[in-house]
């Protein structure tokens, strides 16, 4: 009973991170409609500042500033870049951010080197606590409250503060927003900084708990799709509940011992293919899991779980 609850705990706690990552770029999609091909390279960016900072600083100081660098690097790319290829439509978009990831990727290397670097637990989120019996380490208690923060956050701003109401006005009607004299380019700007800064969060978060290197990028990259997907185009619910459940899938599914013919009461005498694909475990064939949802999920509803847009 233990060990299943830890994987319940550790579930949480990577699809929380999972969340934080794919927040910034649910909200930067339905804020803007561009769909950032570069989010996980700032997830990246975030990783490094903070392992930088926090060799300078310390840890706690990094994990307000790395996030705000990103933040800024993100406006600043927005404003000088983005901005530009926007009114060619969304291909132009897509190229420019898929181009920036390749960009971003090689300065990394240049900076810090093609090999991972060192970024421990702090001190103060080192070890475990036992809560009910059951042995949590500190560090994911400590990432799970940050996510849930962030979300909290997250729509307390957009549904409860005046530049909330502003952001979400200024997407559905520019015209207006403006003719109230609000620079709606420069809200569009902070909106792009902002979902950067929630990607550098998760990269000061997710270098620790993982592996800080060039790649940490690609290994997250395509899995933040899925969640934004799954959840729904520009639905943050969507998003968070996605996120919750392809942890739940990723955690448990690496678990099971059994092949898939056990499970489904097949036969695995024979040769062919099919038969081959039957006798291979659950734990191996878990990596896959998460896009056969999302292939699911785009046949039987395509607007994903809570989205209103088709994705």
């Amino acid at each position: 009973m233990e060990a299943f609850l830890q994987s319940v705990v550790n579930s949480i706690s990577y699809g929380l991170l999972l969340f934080l990552l794919s927040s910034g770029l649910t909200l930067i999609f339905s804020m803007m409609g561009v769909l950032n091909f570069a989010h996980a390279s700032f997830y990246m960016v975030g990783a490094y500042l903070g392992f930088q900072l926090s060799r300078w600083i310390g840890f706690w100081p990094a994990l307000v500033v790395a996030p705000l660098l990103v933040a800024v690097i993100g406006a600043v790319i927005e404003r000088y870049g983005l901005r530009k290829v926007h009114k060619y439509g969304h291909v132009p978009e897509l190229l420019f951010t898929f181009g920036l990831s390749y960009i971003i990727f090689e300065v990394i290397q240049i900076i810090w080197g093609r090999a991972a670097v060192p970024f421990p637990v702090p001190d103060e989120l080192s070890g475990t606590l036992t809560l009910a019996g059951i042995t949590l380490s500190k560090f994911r208690l400590f990432m799970m409250g940050v996510s849930l923060l962030m979300l909290a956050a997250i729509y307390l701003v957009l549904t409860r503060t005046r530049i909330g109401l502003v952001i979400q006005a200024a997407l559905t009607h520019p015209d207006a927003v403006e003719s109230l004299g609000h620079n709606v380019p420069r809200v569009l700007m902070l909106v792009f900084g902002g979902g950067s800064a929630l990607a550098g969060l998760a990269g000061v978060i997710g270098g620790i708990a993982f592996v800080t290197e060039p790649a940490m990028a690609g290994a997250v990259g395509s899995i933040i799709f899925v969640v934004t997907v799954v959840g729904g185009m520009g639905s943050l619910g969507g998003a968070f509940i996605a996120s919750l459940l392809i942890g739940f899938i990723l955690t448990f599914a690496v678990q099971v011992d059994a092949s898939l013919a056990s499970m489904l009461g097949a036969s695995t005498a024979g040769d062919g293919f099919l038969t081959a694909l039957m006798a291979l475990k659950v734990s191996q064939v878990a990596p896959v899991l998460p896009y056969l949802l999302l292939v699911l999920i785009l046949i039987f509803r395509p607007k994903g779980l809570m989205g209103t847009r088709e994705g």
